[in-house]
């Protein structure tokens, strides 16, 4: 059976949505102290796949549910792009690169489970699916009708990819230190939450500028150049907005929800942004 260009573009959608709701499940794990709900890997307890009656064993366990529906897109994602018309090598390395990345999450996701969230491992896990994102809105956008190409303001997107990327490292090291770890036993990285916390902003405050000037440049150009742009913008300041109400308030447990799926949101949008500005600026 061959698959046109527009039904792979369906298949890489649902992989990007997948990716999306594995960092947001994996939130809710860590986020209601649920990170060791299911004590063994692969199966949930005392050799049984399917999870005990239990609160922190159920949520637990329905991010691995997830995984496998992640697992599910990629299989579709690396055999679509086999069967697409006309068939294109980038489409099936990119796919793979896909595969090799879920394949290191499930090694990292036992890590997780055997290190009882050891902090260092976790934000491995974190990133890792950070990555994996990156992946799929590449593989998406390539999958696409036309490709951004010819002269482009190179360094400002690559400042602001840099900076996007350092925003979210260094939240880590924020999420690391502060009181969310998964478990009430779960170890914490031990830096001063208020001085990661202010690296974490320096870096957010920098990364605003940056879309700011890359605005600028686009002064000029169509609206349906710039969209993309101010969405990214409006995207960061609701997330910085986001990240002070809860340093401000003990970091709360639905705003520290609110702060992931805004990263989430973030990292997209800057991917978006990178792969979609205009080939060339007007003058």
């Amino acid at each position: 059976m061959r698959l046109s260009e527009a039904g792979y573009r369906r298949i890489t959608f649902w992989a990007i949505a997948a990716l999306g709701a594995i960092v947001l499940t994996g939130a809710a794990v860590r986020l209601t102290g649920s990170g060791l709900g299911c004590p063994d890997w692969p199966a949930c307890a005392d050799r049984r796949i399917v999870p005990p009656w239990e609160y922190h064993a159920v949520i637990e366990f329905g991010n691995r549910l997830v995984t496998g529906a992640v697992s599910a897109a990629v299989v579709l994602a690396v055999l679509g792009s086999y069967r697409r018309r006309p068939r294109r090598c980038d489409l099936i390395w990119w796919s793979w690169g896909l595969a090799a990345g879920v394949g290191a999450q499930v090694i990292l996701g036992r890590w997780v489970v055997t290190s009882e969230l050891a902090p260092w491992v976790v934000i491995a896990h974190f990133l890792l699916s950070m990555v994996l994102l990156w992946n799929a809105v590449v593989l998406h956008h390539r999958a696409g009708p036309g490709r951004v190409a010819g002269a482009r303001p190179r360094a400002a997107l690559r400042a602001m990819s840099l900076a996007a990327g350092w925003v979210l490292v260094s939240g880590t090291l924020v999420t690391g230190s502060g009181p969310h770890g998964g478990d009430e036993e779960a170890r914490r990285l031990g830096f001063d939450i208020a001085e990661v916390s202010r690296l974490h902003s320096a870096g957010a405050i920098v990364f605003c500028l940056i879309v700011l000037t890359l605005l600028w440049m686009l002064r000029k150009a169509p609206w349906e150049a710039r969209r993309p742009v101010y969405g990214l913008l409006a995207v960061v300041l609701a997330q910085g907005s986001i990240g002070y109400l809860q340093y401000f308030t003990g970091v709360p447990v639905l705003l520290a929800g609110l702060h992931v799926l805004g990263a989430v949101g973030v990292w997209w949008s800057a991917l978006h942004v990178h792969l979609t500005v205009p080939r060339r600026l007007p003058n």
